[in-house]
């Protein structure tokens, strides 16, 4: 048995965070389990829009507390983002009074139709968990979305309390001032709790590699500037050889000890647990325990005879694929910690090695794309959408326009709604719009934030689209194309969703794909990353691991997906531009 201090003494409130597919829903189920066996009643709640808490506890969820069977004392939920938005609209309007009209109220319900408000909503639910006292549970854990996403959720407590002193004027895209202003109290007092280490202790959950650790530690900054300086490391997926003449396996022990020696300051001065890289995937009760009790030796673990690789195309194929339509927008999506960044930078380079000319971007707040990519090539732009450069730019744009015919306390008050954090939403938007239209002259490939997020933009671009078809007069019909319009057309979008051979990257693929279908959007194509099969690995706990990669692949294949590519496994996470090139090369393909 691992003995953690995350559970030595462990706080009322257990908050795990942290990059995408490092393991904290593992973590934070495999918690809750090992409080409830000591006797403990634990509430666990996820507040990921792409939750997958009801697939590894093989219980059916809901925004209400569930018991979780076979685990007594163990209650779960999930909240849901929409029923919080519409709960969240409801008493928003309730505070408008009997006095008004229909269309007033009409209006307020337009204003809060947005990914803004569902984010706000959402965050709301959340900080009734924490004013509730709920005296019936000992713990309540909080499996929490992707980094970028929580961080903004978490910012959102000190940045509306800062908007809302003394502006009692006006409305903002969340609706009228007094739907805000009820809240002011339960935020200030979430953010007490959250910073307070008596009552919570927020671990940063990360794999021993430089990317998770890079972002662990820019996570633990912006923790620490929002006064949450409570924090411990969870390091994830440690793994150790059995001998010493598995190339792969060496490699990958070296390659996780490197990264841990030389990890940011920030996250290095932490305490810290360590859990170890298991043979199979986290999914159910009994592999949950083992992850606090794991096997003694490989030869508890199932060990398939031999590797063999899959008869799918390489990752060459797609480029090939892609390239053949000479320009167009690639979308690369998935769940958080796939290699979606891998996976974009790969395609632009590969793109550029074909003779074409790349804008490569990244709507990703973690912006780990220059960080791979490492270089420059002829023929390749690199950049991001910067959140804070797009609010600058949005709002001068807005002042210049809007502003222009106001006397200095309009102007005033204009600006003061701008500064509003739903602008920075706006402002994204308006930039990812603008990338979406240059793909119609050259390649556009955009690396996605994990898919919580990429779900908001979605959905600001369905928002959006429907903004401007209702205006739209029947005069007009057909010679406007919205961002909408260029995504669900696939000779100009074509979107990859990456996933690794596991069950919860599969399984949140799948359901992101049919996301996308009800928008009417179609997949182009799946990419199955870090593929173990074909490693030629002789390690047993390795080899295991494969058992139940190639169930994942077959699913995939022959379930999920209109086209699969596969990317091998590497000891050593493929950064640069050299490294990047061979990825995309064919076989036979001389560089």
């Amino acid at each position: 048995m691992i003995k953690t201090q995350m559970l030595t003494e462990p706080t009322r409130y257990l908050f795990f965070t942290g990059k995408g597919g490092v393991g904290k829903t593992s973590l934070s189920c495999a918690s809750a389990i090992a409080l409830c066996d000591q006797g403990k009643r634990v509430l666990l709640v996820s507040t990921d829009p792409a939750s997958n808490l009801d697939e590894m506890l093989a219980t059916p969820l809901s925004d209400e507390p569930v018991a979780v069977a076979n685990v007594p004392g163990l209650f779960a939920m999930n909240i849901d983002p929409e029923a919080a938005a519409e709960d969240y609209r409801i008493r928003v309007l309730d505070q408008m009074g009997p006095a008004a009209t229909e269309d007033e109220k009409k209006t307020v319900r337009e204003q809060l139709s947005g990914a803004c408000t569902t984010e706000i909503a959402a965050f709301d639910a959340f900080v009734g968990l924490l004013a509730d006292a709920m005296p019936e549970f000992d713990h309540i854990i909080f499996d929490t979305a992707p980094t970028g996403h929580t961080l903004r959720l978490l910012s959102l407590p000190k940045a509306w309390t800062g908007f809302l002193e003394g502006n009692d004027r006006g409305a903002s895209c969340l609706g009228p001032h007094s739907g805000l202003k009820m809240q002011e109290d339960r935020f200030r007092a979430a953010l007490t709790c959250l910073g307070d280490e008596q009552r919570t202790k927020i671990v940063l959950v990360t794999r021993p590699d430089r990317g998770a650790l890079r972002e662990a530690a820019r996570t633990s900054r912006e923790l620490t500037a929002l006064g949450l300086e409570n924090q411990m490391l969870a390091i994830n997926g440690r793994f150790h050889p059995v001998g010493s003449g598995d190339v792969i396996a060496t490699g990958l022990e070296r390659s996780q000890a490197a990264a841990l020696a030389e990890m940011p300051a920030e996250i290095a001065r932490l305490s810290r647990d360590e859990f170890p890289l298991l043979g199979f995937d986290m999914v159910g009760l009994a592999a949950l325990r083992a992850l606090f009790a794991p096997p003694a030796t490989a030869s508890d673990v199932t060990v398939i005879p031999e590797s063999v690789w899959p008869d799918l195309p390489g990752f060459a194929a797609l480029v090939d694929d892609i390239a053949a339509g000479g320009k167009g927008l690639v979308m690369v999506m998935g769940k958080g910690g796939v290699g979606k960044t891998t996976v974009a930078a790969a395609i632009a380079i590969g793109l550029v090695e074909r003779g074409h000319a790349v804008h490569l971007t990244t709507t990703d707040p973690a912006a780990h794309l220059t960080f791979v990519v490492d270089g420059s090539l002829q023929n390749l732009t690199v950049d991001r959408i910067d959140p804070a450069a797009e609010t600058k730019r949005y709002i001068e744009k807005i002042m210049a326009s809007r502003g222009r015919d106001l006397d200095e306390d309009g102007k005033a008050l204009l600006r003061e709604d701008l500064e509003s954090p739903c602008t920075e939403e706006v402002a994204v938007f308006h930039a990812f719009s603008r990338i979406v239209a240059e793909a119609r002259d050259a390649f556009v490939i955009i690396d996605t934030a994990p898919t919580g997020h990429t779900l908001l933009l979605l959905d600001a671009t369905g928002a959006y689209h429907r903004q401007m078809t209702a205006q739209m007069e029947p005069t007009h019909a057909g010679r406007m194309i919205t961002p909408l319009m260029r995504l669900q057309n696939p000779d100009y979008t074509k979107v990859v969703l990456v996933a690794l051979p596991e069950t919860t990257p599969v399984s949140e693929a799948a359901a992101l794909q049919e996301d996308l279908r009800r928008a009417k959007i179609e997949p182009y194509g799946w990419v199955i990353n870090r593929a173990m099969s074909a490693s030629g690995t002789g390690d047993p706990l390795l080899l295991s691991r494969i058992a139940g990669e190639r169930a994942q692949i077959d699913r995939v294949r022959d379930k999920l997906a209109r086209r699969t590519y596969l990317l091998p496994f590497k000891a050593e996470p493929p950064v640069g531009i050299a490294a990047l090139k061979a990825l995309s090369s064919a076989p036979d393909r001389k560089d």
